[in-house]
């Protein structure tokens, strides 16, 4: 299909009106858009594609870079497109920077410039290279060469950042003007992209290599071009050494210095932006209520602000797909090596206007099932023979209606109750479950929260068991409750330890609470049955009376040490004894070192960073804690850890069962009440109120032809199928990766359940269930157009952070790379109307993929700086493995809010811009935040008045250092930003400590690793440069 995708023109590319036989820039040319149509058959490059159309939002296609998202969006479908945008690299990129000469001479092997010339100008069927219109709508033009016009947009070309170093050519080009070879080098430009099969190519492509561990697919021998980005200095990047081998130098097509005039820097408004991605979408289809009732939709991108209709699939915010249309045979899927996964939220938190889950309650017969395939009654089953018998969806079964069940046809073949049940016409809905889905068969008790408070040295001297206990007394008073009833029906119990652990009988009766102590740790249990977990409101009075003593009775402790695996191991003892699931909230301040089962030591070496041995950092010490893990997760019983480190802890071990038990790690650094209090408070109150459910089974059923194969998330696998956590609350997810056992039919696409057997808060077993439908196409054209980028991220972040507990960080990093590339080669080879190789084609729907994908490469878990704390890497890994599509998206590509010149009077908060130093102002005030960190940006030039209002100073010079949070003024910036800042605080899952630096402060340099499309400091590539890296392994791919 035409549809061409993205062309990017590059900024270089922008031929100045009139050069080389190009029109007068892009602009001018045909407008069409071209981009927009995923459909279409491909088409000649000229023509603009018929259907390509769809989307004319392209920008006259070339243009410079319109935004570019916008061209794609239509197509995109939003959904791929991330929002986030790239940000251009600087301008001197890593890749593109490399020293011209490498360039020139590459260039030159290309074909003479003249024919070269030709070649493209035929293709690009000329037109108009530069900015303009590209032809057809080559897309925002990065592009280097001329794009033909295509549909494509070219995207990339070659951007390289530096322009001029990167005008790539050299004098070889230039004469020939723009048009300059192809990027690829001779051979392509020739064939022009149609270039060989990809088969051949040495790499994976053709088909993935049998993966690897972790569903990585392992690198092919083939696999050399990424080599050679590795070696650049960081992980990605740093600058390339020289033009690498197949990169044509640099992009020899670049043009060619486009021979006119001096070519301006390398804009980035030329690349395709996250920003702009989002913000078409935003307003497409922000404010919108998106109805399920068509298969295979892609929804609008998490960014945006939409209501659901629930009309018989899942709602987007339990369920999104790295696509909505699944390729159709084994063999296709290998050939574009697109990921297919689902990322299912089964407890995601539903917006006020949203109707919450109805509970379907079939008395003692419980839930309908199909007698085969054991799925559970939904839309997908078709009633038979006057409605007493019902195909199966999922494994076309016929089985027989039970009496009771029984309700007549239609006309139109449907029941008649069809509306009154939500089985039959909605997404989701729950279950109430009978006795045969309880444990033992017999109803559960409702769950429990013990608190585990660490009241060694440091936590007493920090202050920070005071200021646990006195947040408890009001904290207690907010425990979930189902909706309706007065109060909560959660138990509470409390437990102090150092190296030895103290119980608590706060039993209603006492007057005062009693302390039982067990010192053997070896052999842990809980000396007291009865008054040990209570119900709050019974037991208040001797509850605030044990919270006012606890500070003063350890008051002048001196014992340092202290124990973590048994403090675990008596909560999970507590919850057997009291048959009950339920929730640990361990409050830890340093590595176990105490005599005693899970004693650690230190194991934290900087010189295994970039060895084969690094990945020994990540992975948890085995034994002790992996029998925990499972022993938790068999009472249904989550672990909570909150860690006040003050030097390495190991967290990838302490973080072991919170992560397999669907917990969650929060970790404060030198933590200090006055600076870092409440944003642990506010962590710990989100974390006590959020809806959970627990002793969670989840499993995901599938029609013919495809299955569930991998699951990543906060979970424990026992078996190949059933996904177990001890909870699940309304932030955890988990990614579930499919794969084909048959063939799929377009006719009745794909279908997928997934059901989640749960206890609630009161006690009460229940089955949450889930349906989506997608579309299934022998097309890859169906398949990328209906990719979302944002799922695809956060499949390939877990998929690569799970890869590197056993494999080299250096091959996870070469194979996120040819992955990518070979996703977008594939797209270009068969979906992409020909174009010249120097320009790179991206879809619609995938053409922010790359900004992800370099942010990726440079977070935390996978560069290999020395600089960065192991704890910290293991501690970010932990995190994003739970992690849903909106929180992976936003951490890869943070907001950057302008605050300096917004209007106070509106509703609206101003609009994020590109992640990048270039965003930034001298005079600016910026927010930045992740999800995780968040900042407050002051230029140096920031005026006074604008200080004063915020700060009440003078001036930026007197303002004092270690600032938390703002003060309330009473003026209308001062409560504009608090209320930004509160109700991005409320929105995430994570509190975030503000931090307010200064431009040029050296704090600034903590900032500054935020800004995702700019080269890393740790090493890795600018966006700009990264794209310039995956065009040239596109081409080599292609030829």
């Amino acid at each position: 299909m035409s549809q061409q995708g993205y062309v990017a023109a590059p900024p270089y590319s922008q031929a100045q009106p009139g050069m080389g036989g190009y029109q007068g820039g892009f602009g001018a040319g045909p407008a069409q858009p071209l981009y927009g149509h995923y459909g279409g058959q491909p088409q000649a490059f000229t023509a603009p594609p018929t259907g390509i159309m769809k989307s004319p939002v392209s920008s006259a296609a070339g243009m410079p870079p319109p935004p570019l998202s916008s061209q794609y969006s239509p197509n995109i479908q939003q959904n791929g497109a991330h929002p986030q945008r790239y940000p251009a690299p600087p301008a001197s990129s890593a890749y593109g920077q490399p020293a011209p000469s490498p360039y020139n001479s590459m260039a030159s092997q290309a074909p003479p410039p003249t024919q070269q010339l030709t070649n493209q100008m035929s293709a690009m069927n000329m037109g108009n290279y530069a900015p303009g219109p590209m032809q057809s709508p080559p897309p925002p033009a990065m592009g280097q060469p001329p794009m033909p016009p295509g549909p494509q947009s070219p995207l990339m070309s070659p951007p390289q950042s530096p322009p001029a170093t990167m005008a790539m050519g050299g004098p070889p080009m230039a004469g020939p003007s723009m048009a300059g070879p192809p990027m690829a080098g001779p051979p392509m430009a020739g064939p022009q992209m149609a270039g060989p099969p990809m088969a051949g190519m040495g790499r994976p492509f053709p088909g993935p290599p049998p993966p690897g561990p972790g569903g990585f697919q392992q690198p092919g021998p083939g696999a050399a071009g990424p080599l050679g980005y590795q070696q650049q200095a960081g992980p990605f990047g740093g600058p390339m050494t020289g033009p690498q081998p197949g990169m044509p130098g640099g992009f020899p097509g670049a043009p060619g210095g486009l021979a006119g005039p001096p070519q301006k820097k390398l804009d980035a408004d030329s690349i395709p932006s996250i920003t702009q991605v989002i913000g078409e979408d935003q307003e497409r289809q922000g404010g919108q209520v998106y109805s399920t009732n068509v298969r295979g939709q892609v929804p609008p991108l998490v960014t945006t602000d939409f209501s659901v209709q629930d009309q018989g699939n899942a709602s987007p915010r339990f369920m999104r797909c790295t696509t909505y249309t699944l390729p159709c045979t084994a063999d296709l899927a290998k050939q574009c090596q697109v990921p297919l996964a689902t990322i299912v939220k089964p407890f995601a938190s539903l917006p006020k206007n949203e109707t919450p889950l109805y509970v379907v309650n079939h008395g003692e017969t419980g839930p309908i099932r199909c007698n085969r395939c054991k799925a559970y009654m939904c839309p997908y089953m078709q009633f038979i023979d006057g409605g007493r018998r019902f195909q199966c969806g999922f494994c076309n079964c016929v089985n027989e209606v039970p009496v009771h069940y029984f309700q007549h046809l239609d006309h139109m073949g449907r029941r008649v109750d069809f509306y009154e049940r939500p089985e039959l016409s909605l997404g989701s809905y729950e279950f109430a479950a009978t006795l045969e889905y309880c444990k033992n068969n017999k109803t559960p008790n409702p769950p429990a929260y013990i608190f585990m408070i660490d009241v060694s040295y440091n936590n007493i001297k920090s202050g920070l068991v005071k200021l646990i206990c006195e947040e408890l007394k009001t904290l207690l008073e907010n425990l979930p409750r189902e909706e309706g009833t007065e109060s909560s029906a959660i138990k509470v119990g409390f437990v102090t330890y150092n190296k030895i652990l103290h119980f608590y009988n706060v039993k209603s009766a006492l007057a005062q609470p009693q302390m039982m102590v067990v010192s053997d740790t070896a052999e842990m249990f809980v000396p007291l049955l009865d008054g040990f977990l209570v119900n709050y409101q019974e037991s208040r009075a001797v509850i605030f009376n044990l919270l006012d003593q606890i500070p003063d009775m350890f008051a002048d402790t001196s014992e340092s040490e202290t124990v973590f695996a048994p403090v675990i191991q008596a909560g999970v003892e507590a919850f057997k004894a009291a048959e009950c699931s339920g929730k640990l909230f361990i409050f830890q301040s340093s590595m176990p070192t105490a005599d005693a089962p899970g004693k650690l030591k230190n194991r934290d070496d900087k010189k295994l960073v970039n060895t084969e041995k690094e990945k020994t950092l990540f992975q948890p010490q085995k034994g002790v804690y992996e029998q925990l893990s499972k022993e938790c997760v068999a009472q249904g019983c989550c672990v909570d850890l909150f860690l006040f480190p003050s030097q390495y802890v190991d967290l990838a071990t302490m973080g072991d069962v919170p992560s397999h038990t669907g917990g969650s790690v929060y970790k404060y650094n030198n933590f200090q009440v006055e600076t870092d209090g409440e944003h642990f408070l506010r962590d710990l109150r989100k974390d006590i109120q959020k809806s959970i459910g627990f002793d969670a089974v989840m499993r995901v059923r599938t029609s013919t032809g495809f299955r569930a194969t991998d699951f990543f998330g906060a979970v424990y696998m026992n078996n190949t199928t059933d996904i177990e956590m001890a909870a699940v609350d309304c932030d955890k997810a988990v990614t579930v990766e499919l794969k084909h056992d048959d063939t799929l039919s377009e006719e009745s696409g794909a279908l997928m359940q997934c059901a989640l057997l749960y206890t609630t808060i009161s006690g009460q077993r229940r089955l949450r269930v889930h349906n989506l439908s997608l579309n299934c196409s022998s097309q890859l054209m169906e398949l990328y157009k209906s990719c979302e980028t944002d799922s695809l991220i956060n499949f390939f972040a877990k998929s690569a952070y799970r890869a590197i507990l056993n494999q080299p960080l250096k091959n996870v990093r070469e194979i996120l790379v040819n992955q990518t590339a070979h996703m977008l080669a594939c797209y270009r080879k068969n979906c992409a109307n020909p174009s010249a190789a120097s320009q790179l084609i991206l879809p619609s729907a995938m053409k922010v993929l790359p900004v992800y994908m370099n942010s990726l490469m440079k977070s935390a878990p996978l560069v290999g700086s020395t600089e960065l704390s192991t704890d910290e890497r293991a501690h970010q890994r932990l995190s994003v493995m739970a992690m849903g599509v909106e929180d992976t998206q936003l951490l890869l590509y943070p907001r950057l809010i302008p605050l300096h010149n917004m209007d106070t009077s509106s509703e609206a908060p101003p609009a994020p811009v590109r992640c990048s130093e270039e965003g930034l102002t001298d005079a600016g005030m910026f927010l930045l935040e992740n999800g995780h960190s968040m900042f407050l940006w002051l230029g140096q030039a920031s005026p006074p008045d604008l200080i004063q209002s915020l700060f009440n100073v003078p001036s930026l010079s007197h303002l004092q250092g270690h600032m938390s949070s703002l003060p309330e003024l009473d003026n209308p910036l001062s409560k504009k930003v608090r209320s930004i800042i509160s109700e991005v605080q409320d929105k995430r899952p994570n509190s975030m400590k503000l931090q307010i630096v200064r431009q040029r402060d050296k704090p600034e340099m903590l900032f500054r690793q935020f800004l995702v499309e700019d080269k890393s400091l740790h090493g890795g590539a600018s966006y700009m440069d990264f794209l310039t890296y995956v065009h040239r392994e596109i081409r080599q791919l292609l030829t």
